[in-house]
């Protein structure tokens, strides 16, 4: 009861929580169904009590906050059936529709007592926000946009986007770092959270480091060790997704479940249900490139000997041939290169028995017909040269220095050349050549022919060399 103090009516702090207890009592007599956040779950095993504070959002702000209790033997109840429903228990971040009432308690003070939570509603929710995702990403022309880029021959630098603790993690390491085949990797862990509300901004916050160092790498990996649908909620987020299927190089998601796809999974280059899939989708581009190139060193390894012994057989075959025609060629131009000489032979005796005329016309005529005779043979030898191999080319470069040394001595045979030097031609009156003073008498006269003319001399007196 209310007593008097100096002149107040005045109640004690039990008897107005009394008061208020009362009044919510009367008021919220019976349970209703309210929906909120679980901000942060707040179960405590050793109880098995759970304490959710429960807010409501809009986006980031918090519009309302307020305490609530699930008392153990409820709370194992619920979570199975979320469990069952959704495929994990409940966890801090998802929307939920729970059936409660209003306590209050003069120690504790205000706050719901959760009697149940429908797992369909959450369901329901994470189903809304997927499709709302999707409906976005399709409007902005992203959906497929990640699919669209072109996927490396060899994806050998990957960088990791998960955590380092996760048996995910550590099955895909072990798969592509083990592999039978000796294939070698690169691989960077970027290490992010992959659940909970700060999930979508850790994997993106990632994402963004891998855009500054690009260059190094040729597919990114996003893996997560399995869980159920709420837990894979965050990978339906409308942001997290869009980073994803804008991302410059194709994304490859194994996150560990096997239905119920998520959006992220959606707009990736490739997906895969595990870890391990993943793993093994790399190592199977490594083997669709492999195999056919070595099957095509088997192939050659295989032919190749054999080719070379019929390449090796002709070209002996050939190269016996060209011998022998080379041998041929060269005995013909041999034969050609002694005519030559018989006829230079001959036209040099014709011409000092012809008479002063023709003397001086035959330096030409033996000039111009050996000259023409040598370039024909000279063409015949140069149109050879051109097919021969070393050892041909260095004979006949050899004959061809031959008649150049021939012509150099038809030229210096030349009886013109000859006079010029202070040389002249003698004969008698018969016009006999005189090679000796024993065919001359004193008085007789002798003809001196010198390349510009002749003259007409008579023998006075005769010396003879001593060696005659």
């Amino acid at each position: 009861m209310p007593k008097e103090l100096l002149g107040h009516k005045v109640f004690s702090l039990l008897e107005v929580c009394k008061s208020i207890e009362k009044t919510i009592s009367n008021r919220y007599g019976t349970a209703f169904w309210v929906k909120a956040e679980i901000n942060k779950l707040n179960h405590y095993p050793h109880s098995g009590h759970a304490y959710p504070e429960l807010v409501e959002k809009r986006e980031s702000t918090v519009l309302a906050e307020m305490r609530s209790v699930i008392w153990s033997s409820k709370f194992d109840e619920i979570d199975q059936q979320f469990k069952k429903v959704l495929g994990e228990g409940l966890k801090d971040g998802i929307e939920v529709l729970l059936l409660a009432r209003v306590d209050y308690n003069a120690k504790y003070g205000l706050s719901l007592h959760i009697l149940d939570i429908d797992p369909s509603f959450t369901l329901g929710e994470l189903q809304k926000e997927k499709e709302e995702s999707i409906r976005k990403l399709k409007e902005e022309g992203l959906f497929d946009a990640n699919k669209s880029l072109d996927f490396p021959l060899l994806p050998q630098h990957i960088a990791i986007i998960s955590v380092e603790t996760s048996k995910g993690y550590s099955d895909f390491l072990k798969v592509i770092d083990q592999n039978s085949f000796g294939y070698k990797f690169f691989h960077m862990l970027f290490p992010a959270l992959l659940q909970g509300e700060k999930a979508g901004p850790s994997i993106i916050k990632q994402l963004e480091r891998i855009r500054s160092v690009l260059k190094h790498f040729d597919v990114v990996c996003i893996i997560r060790g399995g869980g159920g649908d709420v837990g894979l909620s965050t990978f339906n987020d409308y942001q997290l997704s869009k980073a994803v299927a804008s991302f410059p190089l194709p994304v490859l998601s194994g996150i560990g479940h096997s239905t119920n796809e998520t959006v992220t999974e959606m707009v990736s280059f490739t997906s895969a249900i595990t870890p391990t899939e993943l793993a093994d989708y790399l190592l199977q581009r490594f083997h669709n490139y492999s195999v056919p190139v070595e099957d095509a060193r088997k192939l050659l390894l295989s032919k190749v000997p054999h080719i070379l012994a019929e390449e090796n057989f002709r070209f002996e075959d050939k190269l016996g041939r060209f011998q022998h025609q080379i041998k041929n060629r060269l005995q013909n131009e041999n034969g050609l290169l002694r005519n030559l000489m018989s006829d230079f032979r001959y036209y040099v005796s014709q011409s000092l028995a012809s008479d002063k005329a023709s003397l001086k016309e035959a330096p030409f005529k033996i000039t111009s017909s050996v000259k023409d005779r040598l370039n024909r043979n000279r063409e015949t030898l140069l149109e050879l040269h051109s097919g021969i191999d070393k050892n041909g080319r260095s004979l006949l470069s050899s004959k061809s220095e031959g008649l150049d040394h021939l012509e150099k001595l038809i030229k210096m045979a030349d009886p013109k050349n000859t006079m010029k030097l202070g040389y002249s031609i003698i004969r008698n009156k018969k016009g006999e050549l005189i090679h000796s003073t024993k065919q001359l008498n004193i008085g007789e006269e002798i003809e001196n022919i010198f390349v510009d003319g002749s003259l007409i001399s008579k023998v006075e007196s005769k010396k003879h060399d001593k060696k005659d």
